[in-house]
């Protein structure tokens, strides 16, 4: 990965909604073999998909809260169910199995307060192996995700 390479990145991760004609203008290609740049990174992996940012309080899901799991039993077939049926939580909007303690962060977005009390009574304390749940409520955002750092060059 060169330089122009490391700058398409940074473009995009920007600003994902740029024309190709307007990104190869910043990055100093021409059209086409930024293109090529592009869709070969999106080729490599590198670039892994496009998707627009959303206000969570807009669409009925700003409350969000970290719960950190500690799990009682870590066998592989109760590792498994739980990652299975956490991904299919639409509330959990981001998991995490971690090493040590606590071993998974999630990411919960609902409505409000009382909305995250019926998710965590009726759902989350519901889900396989469990020894511990903690709830860690957001108290203000400080930094939202920027996307990865490029590097220079």
């Amino acid at each position: 990965m060169d330089r122009i390479d490391r700058s398409i990145l940074r473009e995009l991760q920007r600003d994902g909604r740029l024309s190709n004609t307007e990104l190869a203008d910043r990055v100093g290609l021409s059209p086409s073999p930024c293109l090529r740049r592009v869709r070969r990174l999106e080729r490599e992996g590198v670039i892994r998909g496009y998707r627009a940012r959303l206000d969570g309080a807009a669409l009925g899901r700003g409350f969000q809260t970290f719960v950190t799991v500690v799990m009682a039993r870590e066998d592989r077939a109760t590792i498994a169910e739980f990652e299975r049926r956490v991904a299919e939580l639409p509330e959990v909007v981001e998991a995490h199995r971690l090493f040590g303690d606590p071993d998974f962060l999630l990411r919960v977005a609902t409505a409000d307060l009382a909305a995250f009390e019926r998710f965590y009574t009726a759902t989350l304390s519901d889900l396989p192996g469990l020894a511990q749940l903690t709830s860690h409520l957001t108290m203000k955002e400080i930094k939202p995700d920027t996307g990865l750092p490029i590097g220079r060059g």
